[in-house]
């Protein structure tokens, strides 16, 4: 029996290689090897020579049964799913070839005969089924390529100070009366109520001149962090869009490149605003 198995050793090699071309990458061919080993040595005790059938076409066919049995077991996706997927792709493929384009998912839904929630549901059960091996990817990729980073880059921490601190400038260049405005809705929480009345004017005002801000704290940042964004005004030489070039300017003669890139993030401010 032993030798058998070492003169047929190959076979379980040769056919693991032909059974993983076919098969996704996170499939773990060592198990399809181990599961081939097993179906050689049990062809090898269970051989019978007097039945005139060569052991290697013998011990092919339960090899071969083998590495199915192990992928089945593998598989966590069940034959009903696995049809399903079948004939989705086949109607997938089958108006890909008739439209010339790739079907969106209401005329698939609609060649199937179920609705697109049903097909989408179809797919979510499929991937739910997929369990991939972590020694796999970690061998491929590396551990910290799958695992959840909770710390910023460099390049992120910077970007978040230029912006924060771009941001804090946008406010103090803001006319006096939005500023109030801005400081008091978002720093210090005070009621629309009681802005009104120390600005004098109404509640509906002080909601017209906290969109005002926002739109001039929006505009004053990308005129410094991406130009491109703003609204370029119909009249450059009108007194609004004069006013608005002074503010950029302002803003702009604020801080240094230095002084934005060492301001600490993660203030009050920069939580507050990070939707401008």
């Amino acid at each position: 029996m032993d030798e058998l198995c070492r003169v047929h050793l190959p076979l379980v090699n040769f056919e693991v290689r032909a059974i993983s071309s076919r098969l996704p990458g996170h499939v773990y061919t060592d198990d399809l090897v181990s599961a081939g080993m097993a179906a050689l040595a049990m062809a090898a005790r269970s051989f019978d020579a007097s039945l005139g059938v060569p052991f290697g076409r013998y011990a092919v066919r339960r090899i071969r049964g083998a590495l199915l049995d192990e992928l089945r077991s593998a598989d966590w996706a069940t034959r009903s799913l696995r049809s399903k997927v079948r004939r989705r792709d086949a109607v997938h493929d089958a108006l890909a070839a008739s439209l010339g384009r790739r079907p969106t998912d209401p005329e698939v839904a609609a060649e199937m005969g179920v609705s697109v929630a049903e097909l989408e549901r179809l797919d979510a059960d499929l991937h739910s089924s997929v369990v991939l091996r972590l020694d796999v990817i970690t061998d491929s990729v590396g551990a910290d390529a799958v695992l959840p980073s909770t710390s910023a880059t460099p390049e992120a921490t910077l970007v978040a100070r230029e912006r924060q601190a771009y941001l804090r400038d946008a406010i103090d260049a803001l006319p006096e009366r939005l500023q109030v405005v801005v400081r008091g809705c978002f720093f210090e929480d005070r009621p629309m109520r009681e802005l009104a009345e120390e600005l004098g004017v109404t509640e509906s005002r002080i909601s017209q001149m906290r969109a005002e801000a926002l739109k001039l704290l929006r505009d004053g940042m990308n005129s410094q962090l991406a130009p491109e964004l703003v609204t370029v005004p119909a009249n450059a030489a009108g007194a609004v869009a004069r006013r608005k070039a002074s503010y950029y300017a302002s803003i702009a003669a604020r801080s240094s490149y230095r002084d934005r890139l060492t301001m600490p993030t993660a203030t009050e401010e920069g939580s507050q605003f990070e939707a401008v």
